[in-house]
């Protein structure tokens, strides 16, 4: 892109921000009324007792949200954690998240695609390419979303059929070779049939340089496509929607950067441009592998509702997902072997296929008496095949390179006498069944008050096998340990395979008191039992018996208050909910040293609690013109850490903030539209302060606060069918991390943590 252009995307964009509180002659003007799901029916999401945002499409494609990577730009109380490879990325809401390597655990934050429970988070970290709206619903739901939503829950619904015929087309183009294509056609296809078709497709080379060889090649970027088909039918009472889509990611995204001194051989190795010691201000790498994480993903979803009589609703969903992970990853981060400092690569495979089924009888809403009843059968296979590639040496006949402090020995790995090469490993195979029957009802005791109870019993069936041998030298196969290469096997001397099985049912759900003075006002506390089935830590250098002993269930106990409220001629609305949570048998990622390298250990860590408040406000003053406001505290603490078996003691971290668990966070911004005569001006600008949060549990990885601010300047015509917007990204250029390990060693730098520009073209017919 030429430096003119750039400029002039630049002033534009940054206008944006400037011109997005002009205001405009009075005009009729309200809050915009969205639909939601949320209790499994359709509801004004004002009138809904829970703690919940719901996201337009509008909104996500005017915030940059691309995935549910970024989802904390609209909602406050998210965090997302990146991990190496999607299969270890998680949510975090209110503090609270599952953050585990292990192929036997779940989320604590479940997500719905479609009426569909995900196995793990990973799988929801698809582009939303065709997403009508997101929910976010914060805090346990223990009894219509019973399944892994200890914490929270996602839920995602797609754009269906139209009526009349229908067709988007969208091309992005951001600095950086970051190039974003999507496009989609719905119409009707017969009498009360209806589909819609989208396809993607985008690419980035990425904010990081890799120097190693001198290539000075663009890493953390990705390349991703796919496509999605969805028909729907409505008529005689029925409403059935079939949805098949693909997707494939390619993408070279999380590479840690070294950005403190790691001793001067180290840094001397490195040899970056700059230095080692610039912390967040790193862009700098020198590796001999690409850390990579790759996947491939297909669905079939089918679900209906269906009027068996004047007063009931069947409603029906089912479907199978089949997911594909590979990881491959940089684990010593340098660009080779030296003496006293190992060479450490992974590559894993994860495959995982689910099928679920759910069927729900939902009664007469309008009736002061109101209820739903269900079954839900859930099932997943996951596989794991893990390989750790050492390469260590004692000694080497090469020659030292640099004086001083900065000398060091390359190994020599052509010299197998003196070099090493560890090797190992593992395969996993983990079973996970669910099953629940679930109740809901609602009494209206008058117009303005109702009572709504809830229960849900579920049953879990979790078994695994794991096989690995001892570590070998690759070159003649003689039993050799290295680091992260235990020289013991599966199930202990003698024995290459470990099993395990874990069942266990519980009974979860709520109680909401709901109290209306006013059609505009709604009034809430609940109390509500959360509950994420048992696990077990299962990850490559896994080793019975102690790794075989199951990690009990996860409970949560909350309470909530909260009101709801529209004034000013529903031009305001305002919500507010404060809340108290405390999860007994918390599953928590504890990090140990085991065969000189630093792995995950899966764990009960004991008990946790997220306590605080949130709130959201919008302002519709006139037409065309809306200010929007959230914030959301969240005081995250371990409250007791089991104490260490073998002494007893206190656990220093008791009392310590949980990972990922931002004090404050809140957002600002404002939209303005305006007629100007043959075309429309639309102005967007946003703001987003995230306070001091940790990688790790005892307030390890400290990860400064930081802000983001965002802004937009588009242009259409009077119809809207032709649009031209250009961006301005991360305005103040205010650099963060989403992961800080050992200190600064390993820091991993997002996309928007450099200042960027773009502009998107969209068409509509």
């Amino acid at each position: 892109m030429p430096a003119t252009t750039r400029r002039a995307i630049r002033t534009l964009a940054v206008s944006a921000s400037a011109l997005a509180i002009v205001t405009a002659a009075p005009a009729m003007a309200q809050v915009e009324e969205i639909v939601v799901t949320a209790q499994k029916v359709e509801e004004n999401v004002q009138d809904v007792p829970i703690a919940i945002t719901a996201v337009t499409s509008e909104r996500l494609e005017q915030a940059g949200v691309t995935s549910l990577e970024n989802i904390g730009a609209v909602v406050p109380s998210v965090t997302f954690r990146k991990g190496t490879t999607s299969a270890n990325s998680a949510i975090v809401m209110r503090g609270v998240g599952t953050i585990t390597f292990s192929v036997a655990a779940e989320p604590s934050v479940s997500t719905v695609v479609d009426g569909i429970v995900l196995s793990r988070s990973g799988q929801a970290f698809m582009d939303l390419v065709d997403a009508e709206r997101l929910e976010v619903l914060r805090g346990p739901q223990g009894t219509l979303f019973g399944k892994n939503a200890s914490a929270g829950l996602v839920n995602i619904v797609s754009k269906g059929g139209t009526d009349e015929l229908s067709g988007e087309l969208r091309a992005e183009y951001f600095e950086g070779n970051e190039y974003r294509l999507r496009g989609s056609v719905a119409g009707p296809l017969g009498d009360g049939l209806s589909g819609r078709v989208t396809g993607f497709y985008g690419s980035y080379d990425g904010n990081i340089t890799n120097i190693n060889g001198g290539k000075n090649e663009d890493i953390n970027g990705y390349e991703r496509y796919g496509a999605r088909g969805i028909l729907d039918y409505r008529g005689d009472g029925a409403k059935i929607r079939l949805v098949a889509d693909y997707f494939k990611a390619n993408d070279d995204c999380c590479a840690d950067v070294t950005g403190v001194s790691r001793g001067p051989a180290l840094d001397a190795e490195l040899n970056l441009p700059g230095g080692v010691a610039l912390g967040e201000d790193q862009r700098f790498v020198n590796h001999n592998l690409v850390t990579e994480t790759r996947d491939r993903q297909y669905s079939f979803t089918v679900s209906g509702d269906i009027d068996v009589s004047d007063s009931h609703t069947l409603s029906v969903v089912t479907g199978y997902r089949n997911w594909r992970n590979t990881e491959i990853r940089e684990g010593d981060f340098l660009p080779r072997a030296l003496v006293g400092t190992a060479q450490l690569h992974d590559e894993g495979l994860v495959t995982t296929g689910q099928l679920s089924f759910e069927a729900r009888l939902a009664s007469d809403q309008s009736k002061p008496f109101f209820y739903q009843v269900g079954a839900f059968l859930w099932h997943s296979d996951n596989k794991q095949v893990f390989t750790r590639r050492d390469i260590t040496c004692a000694s080497s006949s090469l020659p030292v390179v640099g004086t001083g402090t900065a000398a060091r020995t390359p190994c020599n790995v052509t010299n197998t006498a003196t070099t090493l090469f560890p090797t190992a490993t593992s395969f996993s195979d983990v079973n996970s069944s669910n099953y629940a029957i679930f109740s809901q009802a609602t009494y209206r005791f008058t117009d303005q008050l109702s009572l709504t109870g809830g229960l849900r019993y579920t049953w879990d069936d979790l078994s695994y096998t794991h096989t690995r041998a001892p570590g070998v030298n690759a070159t003649n196969g003689v039993p050799t340990t290295g680091p992260g290469i235990s020289g013991s096997p599966a199930g202990g001397p003698g024995n290459n395979t470990s099993r395990g099985s874990s069942t266990n049912g519980n009974l979860s759900g709520k109680a909401v008191l709901q109290f209306e003075p006013s059609d505009d006002v709604m009034l809430y506390g609940s109390y509500t039992r959360g509950y994420k089935g048992p696990a077990f830590n299962v990850f490559f250098n896994h080793t019975a018996p102690t790794n075989a002993i199951p990690i009990d269930e996860e409970t949560s106990d909350a309470f909530e208050v909260g009101v709801k409220s529209q004034f000013w001629d529903r031009k305001v609305q305002l919500n507010l909910a404060g809340f108290m949570v405390e999860y007994d048998g918390f599953q928590a990622n504890n990090f140990v040293l085991l065969n000189n390298a630093v792995v995950s250990n899966l764990t009960n860590a004991g008990t946790v609690k997220s306590q605080g408040f949130e709130a959201d406000l919008i302002v519709a003053p006139t037409d065309g013109l809306t200010f929007r406001g959230s914030a959301a505290y969240a005081d995250a603490t371990v409250k007791r850490f089991n104490p260490n078996p073998q002494t007893n003691a206190p656990d220093a971290r008791n009392g310590t903030q949980l990972p990922l668990a931002p004090k404050f966070v809140y957002t600002l911004g404002a939209d303005y539209e305006t007629d100007l005569g043959g075309f429309k001006v639309y102005l967007s600008s946003d703001y987003r302060h995230v306070s001091e949060q940790f990688s790790d549990l005892g307030e390890a990885g400290r990860i400064a606060p930081y802000g983001m601010w965002n802004a937009s300047l588009g242009f259409s015509d009077a119809d809207d069918n032709y649009r031209l917007t250009f961006h301005a990204r991360n305005i103040m250029d205010d650099s963060y991390v989403l992961l800080n390990v050992s200190n600064g060693q390993r820091l991993q730098i997002p996309r928007d943590a450099d200042r960027y520009f773009g502009v998107s073209l969209r068409a509509r017919m």
